[in-house]
């Protein structure tokens, strides 16, 4: 006899069941669960005490499942439509997938989508299993060999464990990095629509209830994802195997200042798009989700100027604080750091006024240790000097009410990686500024991992509501994603992630990240530049100050 809490019920049990034969879900709405607080599939079996908790589409672990299984979903859709053709899948604009066909093998018009659209329905109408089974690496990849899909069966040499599980639904089997959902029934949520020469799906996300989002068309970010698919595969990195072969074939010293390379041809256009109107330029607004690395963007940005004869004066918002006992409370009676309200924006803008108007003005030193503002120094500039400044609310026009927009110009930057693992399971942007921020805050404040993940919702929140609203009506996007930086990242975040332990609420998210990290070859951070923007999350930079 064993016992079961699942659903507010107590269940005696003799014999080994499924989560899913133990209460009603015949409205699938729960679609994945923890089991004393290991992320199990509905199809999992107890035979032991344990405490079942049941997600729907709300919790962020839930719609990671259910948009594995989309993806699962629409690559057996192709597959039965057009079996000797491949497609990818990536993170799109407006929190989406988009599948594209690889080599541009087919057109994806109105016809395919409608064929495409009916085959998935079908699917989802019949409601097939899927059949956890599992294989040696070594079968599973000959078998990827035959199919003619050497992107999974090249992915798989990397994987650490000798077997693999792969995913069943009637006779096509695929490997999908990540659990799924009982049966084909349970995706039943999305959207498919012709954007660009491609498909978009949408499906639900956690930060909008459960529900799908209303699709923005984002032009400045579908060109900024194109050029970075464009540029993986210049550089042969599109997916994970073909970057490990720089690794491995001891080419990566050239890779990494390939990588650089980049980033400074970006910066050079920058700069002469910023010179080009500097007449009218006073105020440079750079802003970005966590981990971006807008601090060093901030600085390398500032010698980029300082080259063409511009010197101009970097501020960081942090410095307008308002006094500890003023900042305003979030929803769960916490201070709220990140609110525009936190920011003493009248001072803010007097103080710009003043500057740009060729006035003194005394700026702000914000003491976080003492939570208020002491004396700062007195500062002026010329009529020719632009403002830098960073921060969370930097392209939020509330921010700077007071200075006309002509004179400001907006910078978003994000890394906006456009890698996959495989064809079908492309690699997270948020995983990728999570991963460096458990690594600054390891190294830079001696906070462990099991801290930063705690954070981490509240952070995510932040972003949603005072940098994402903001990023389309931007001047430049700056794209921070370095392609080799995760064979970097791995040696420094996999032990911090290890000290997670198992009973931790946020064991779920380090062991998923360890799972990934292990796909990637460890490479040497000796040839990394001192003032690579990496440098600012694993140390040795020629910038002395940290990212916030």
């Amino acid at each position: 006899m064993f016992k079961v809490n699942i659903a507010g019920k107590q269940l005696q049990l003799e014999n080994k069941a499924r989560i899913i034969d133990l209460f009603d879900n015949s409205d699938k709405k729960y679609v994945v669960a923890t089991v004393n607080n290991r992320l199990r599939e509905l199809t999992f079996e107890v035979n032991f005490d344990a405490d079942i908790e049941l997600f729907d589409l709300t919790n962020v672990d839930a719609i990671k499942v259910y948009e594995t299984s989309l993806r699962y979903l629409l690559a057996m859709a192709f597959h039965n439509l057009y079996p000797q053709y491949q497609i990818k899948i990536s993170y799109a604009i407006s929190r989406s997938l988009l599948v594209s066909m690889v080599d541009n093998a087919l057109p994806m018009d109105k016809k395919m989508l409608a064929e495409v659209l009916a085959e998935m329905q079908r699917l989802v109408d019949a409601d097939l299993p899927f059949e956890r089974t599992t294989m040696s690496k070594d079968d599973a990849y000959d078998y990827f060999v035959k199919q003619g899909q050497r992107d999974k069966a090249d992915a798989l040499q990397y994987r650490p464990e000798k077997t693999c599980h792969f995913y069943r639904c009637g006779d096509y089997l695929n490997y999908m990095y990540g659990y799924m959902v009982p049966s084909t029934g349970y995706i039943n949520k999305y959207k498919l629509f012709c954007y660009d020469g491609h498909f978009i799906a949408q499906y639900p996300r956690y930060e909008a209830g459960g529900i799908i989002p209303e699709f923005n068309d984002e032009p400045t970010f579908s060109k900024v994802l194109k050029r970075a698919h464009k540029w993986a595969k210049l550089c042969n990195s599109e997916i994970i195997s073909k970057l490990n072969d720089h690794v491995r074939e001891d080419s990566y010293i050239d890779f990494i200042n390939i990588n650089e390379t980049l980033h400074n041809d970006m910066l050079h256009d920058l700069g002469e798009r910023i010179v080009s109107d500097i007449e009218n330029t006073r105020l440079i607004c750079i802003a970005g989700p966590s981990s971006s690395g807008k601090t060093t963007f901030s600085n390398r940005l500032r010698v980029e100027l300082m080259s063409r004869g511009i010197n101009p004066l970097r501020i960081s918002l942090d410095m307008y604080y308002k006094d500890r006992e003023h900042i305003p409370l979030d929803e769960f009676g916490e201070k709220d750091f990140e609110h525009i309200e936190s920011l003493d924006v009248e001072l803010f803008n007097e103080h710009m006024s003043a500057l740009i108007n060729g006035e003194e003005a005394e700026l702000p030193n914000y003491r976080f240790e003492l939570g208020r503002a002491e004396k700062g120094t007195p500062t002026r500039i010329g009529p020719d000097t632009p403002i830098i400044i960073e921060g969370i609310h930097a392209l939020n026009d509330q921010l700077s009410y007071a200075i006309p927009k002509h004179q400001k110009f907006k910078i978003y930057i994000a890394p906006q990686f456009q890698m996959n693992i495989d064809y079908h399971n492309p690699i997270s942007y948020t995983d990728i500024r999570l991963l460096r921020r458990i690594v600054r805050d390891k190294k830079y404040r001696g906070a462990s991992a099991e801290r930063t993940l705690e954070m981490w919702p509240s952070v995510r929140r932040g972003e949603f509501k005072w940098i994402y609203p903001y990023q389309e009506g931007c001047n430049y996007v700056y794209n921070s994603a370095l392609t080799y930086e995760l064979c970097v990242l791995k040696k420094y975040a996999l032990p911090a992630l290890q000290e997670v332990k198992p009973d931790s609420p946020h064991y779920i998210t380090a062991n998923r990240l360890i799972k990934f990290l292990k796909y990637f070859k460890d490479m040497d951070d000796k040839w990394v530049p001192c003032n690579s923007l990496l440098r600012e999350f694993i140390g040795g930079s020629c910038f002395a100050e940290v990212d916030e």
